[in-house]
């Protein structure tokens, strides 16, 4: 009933999600850092009085968020194309 070529991929893919388990947990705790990094660097620019350069800065970190969503939907519909060409 349940062969030995099943078990292995069981084995496999249950590796793989310990694997990617542990990739976002670590991935949350290092990003946590980084976001109170740019709250502190946005606060110290709007109180200088400096608006102009303070309004770069908050543009720049916008354009620094926006990239990984996009890479991410990319990705998302190339799999998605992937996975419908292959049904056909």
């Amino acid at each position: 009933m349940f062969s030995i070529e099943n078990r292995t991929k069981s084995k496999e893919q249950k590796g793989y999600r310990v694997r990617v388990f542990f990739y976002i947990l670590f991935s949350m705790f290092f990003s946590l850092s980084a976001n109170a990094q740019c709250a502190m660097c946005r606060a110290a620019l709007e109180t200088e009085g400096n608006t102009a350069k303070a309004q770069a800065v908050n543009d720049g970190i916008v354009y620094l968020m926006v990239i990984p969503y996009l890479l991410v939907a990319g990705i998302g519909y190339y799999i998605y194309r992937m996975r419908k060409q292959k049904k056909q």
